[in-house]
């Protein structure tokens, strides 16, 4: 499989070095160089690839999507922050007869955890002295606050409990530390995930571009690996 990166900075950096390791090729690097190109211009450099894998900023998801629908060449979205422009960016997908996977975190174990998560919250939800809660830890550089992992998690949990505000820190070099937390008046029961790297990350969008290459459509990653695990999405 051929891969453009779109971004190439230490994710990039790191799916360039792990992508051979798998069978596959870097053959399109883009990068600051091509901001000013529109959806058009950057479509041409494109078509090189089979695949294309997104880690750059919010504002540039929108114009990367476009141009990978118009060089008909299928892009997974690592890049978070753009929720706002979803809808208007599942149109331009749709419209176009695309395929894009997009997630609020590529690593394997944090969607695990997102389904562990949810059946806690479910079962938690049976008893209200419990009040559940959100923490999450990353890097100083990070600019999203709280990160999309963490509104995930609040959105899977919030189909059965209510989240309050959630608590974030922003921190030296942390790849990535997600906290739900259930407290009641005797004690507490604490669900946490912990990146070591972001290794995991990087893995997480090689197998999302396997997945994605041949097939159309608007996807989030938790179908990529709930098809890995033979269940349907809604499923525990």
């Amino acid at each position: 499989m051929r891969i453009a990166l779109i971004g190439y900075g230490r994710m990039g950096k790191l799916i360039e070095g792990l992508a051979s390791d798998h069978g596959h090729s870097v053959t399109v690097i883009i990068n600051e160089s091509h901001a000013g190109l529109r959806a058009e211009q950057l479509a041409e450099t494109l078509r090189a690839a089979d695949v294309a894998i997104d880690f750059t900023v919010a504002a540039a998801v929108r114009r990367n999507v476009e141009a990978c629908v118009l060089a008909e060449t299928p892009i997974v979205v690592g890049t978070t922050g753009w929720d706002e422009q979803r809808n208007e960016i599942e149109k331009v997908v749709t419209d176009g007869n695309g395929s894009m996977v997009y997630g609020a975190n590529f690593s394997i174990g944090v969607n695990l955890f997102f389904r562990i998560a949810e059946y806690a919250a479910e079962l938690l939800a049976r008893f209200p002295e419990y009040e559940a809660f959100i923490e999450e830890q990353h890097h100083s550089q990070k600019k999203d606050s709280p990160s999309g992992t963490a509104l995930k998690l609040r959105s899977v949990a919030e189909d059965h409990v209510k989240i309050g505000e959630i608590a974030a820190t922003r921190a030296g070099n942390i790849p990535g530390t997600h906290r739900l937390g259930f407290d009641g008046p005797a004690d507490q029961i604490l669900l946490e995930h912990t990146a070591r790297n972001r290794e995991g990350f990087a893995y997480g969008a090689i197998m999302a571009a396997e997945w994605i290459e041949n097939r159309k459509g608007f996807f989030e990653f938790t179908e990529v690996i709930a098809e890995k695990m033979g269940v349907d999405v809604g499923e525990h």
